[in-house]
């Protein structure tokens, strides 16, 4: 009898988390959408590596160029590049109170999945904490290394919605 109380209630609790998500993309946050770039760093000159940010945000959306100057050779002498690479990720983002959630992969430069090659692949996972959002300005703090990103309003995007 216990057993198949407790068999009704999983199947309770399964068949009530169960929905189905829309057919088309999110509206995501009407105060990202743009394209975000971030110019310069503060004391870059003073680092071992850092990396500049080009963001779009499209609804729920996101692509990311990652550009990383750095003075230490991380990688193979072929994939070094002197020292400053590009990468690329992709995926949907979500704003809960304070924090940017970004979730995608890295992809190559037209945003296709990448599977192989230099620097990073896989997942690309990555909590901003915002610290102030205007018109035309955004301020981002990594959770992972406590940087700050500061991103500047280069064009306005206005979200309308795909179908998936």
């Amino acid at each position: 009898m216990l057993r198949l109380f407790f068999c009704l209630l999983l199947m309770v609790c399964i068949s009530a988390s169960c929905r189905r998500l829309p057919d088309v993309q999110g509206k995501g946050e009407a105060f990202l959408q743009g394209v975000w770039n971030q110019d310069s760093i503060a004391n870059a000159d003073k680092l071992l590596n850092y990396t500049l940010h080009k963001f779009r945000f499209t609804c729920d959306s996101f692509y990311v160029d990652l550009t990383t100057h750095s003075k230490v050779n991380y990688y193979s002498d072929s994939c070094f590049n002197g020292g400053v690479w590009k990468e690329y990720a992709k995926g949907v983002y979500e704003v809960r109170a304070d924090s940017l959630f970004l979730v995608g992969t890295y992809t190559k430069a037209n945003y296709k999945q990448k599977i192989s090659g230099c620097y990073q692949i896989g997942r690309y996972i990555q909590t901003f904490y915002i610290k102030a959002a205007g018109q035309d300005q955004l301020k981002l703090e990594s959770t992972s290394n406590q940087r700050e990103c500061t991103l500047v309003l280069k064009e306005r995007i206005i979200c309308r919605p795909k179908e998936l």
